[in-house]
């Protein structure tokens, strides 16, 4: 079969995060006009396959290829005109570990790549995810091993949590922090990364929660 030619390639093998790529991939569609395609190659990795094609029918873009090429995947997306949603997406963050962050901090990337309005509420240990300088760590007994399994997850397209703030609010996510759990895991405000943050407590999230369509406590 022949293969379509693309308008621009990106080349995310070596990755097996989806969002990592998704991310890369919407960035790239950001700079095409509609109608203009972009060549997606991946490592053969069955998940690829189907979030690639739930993001297209998310934002509105057509895939219009999925293959295996011999050394891996290859998808050939179509960009749309932006679908929008009305849903909202709110998360209460409360861990500060470097496994426990991928959870919450993935979902909320896939949720704001599929469009939807994402609120995040980060209160207790979590604050110190929105401190300068805050480097997550292992729990227990691997705890000395943390720098090495960071790095390795990075390798697989995990970045570092405060980086993945940074695509969240880039794709428009709103964050706030606990007032009160700032001042018992002693967050100065002059330490957090962002400067525009909101100190909220339960009530005012609260209220956000409640014209969420999702929620999530993680």
């Amino acid at each position: 079969m022949e293969t379509a030619t693309a308008d621009a390639t990106l080349d995310g093998r070596g990755k097996s995060i989806t969002t990592y790529v998704v991310y890369e991939a919407s960035r790239r569609l950001d700079e095409m006009n509609d109608g203009q395609t972009l060549e997606i190659l991946t490592d053969d990795f069955e998940p690829f396959g189907a979030d690639i094609a739930a993001w297209c029918e998310a934002t509105g873009h057509r895939l219009l290829e999925s293959e295996s090429d011999g050394d891996g995947l290859r998808f050939l997306v179509e960009k749309g005109a932006r679908k929008t949603t009305a849903k909202k997406l709110a998360m209460v963050i409360s861990t500060d570990g470097l496994e426990e962050l991928l959870s919450p901090l993935g979902f909320a990337l896939a949720a704001a790549l599929e469009n939807l309005e994402v609120h995040l509420f980060f209160q207790g240990p979590a604050v110190h995810v929105l401190a300068e300088g805050f480097n997550p760590k292992l729990r227990g007994w691997s705890r000395p091993f943390s720098r090495f399994a960071a790095a390795g997850m990075s390798k697989t397209g995990h970045i570092a949590a405060q980086a993945k703030l940074e695509q969240l609010r880039s794709l428009g996510a709103r964050l706030y922090v606990c007032g009160p759990s700032m001042e018992h895991f002693k967050v100065a405000k002059e330490q957090l990364i962002f400067d525009d943050l909101p100190l909220v407590e339960y009530l005012s999230f609260m209220a956000i929660m409640e014209k969420a369509d999702i929620h999530l406590y993680l």
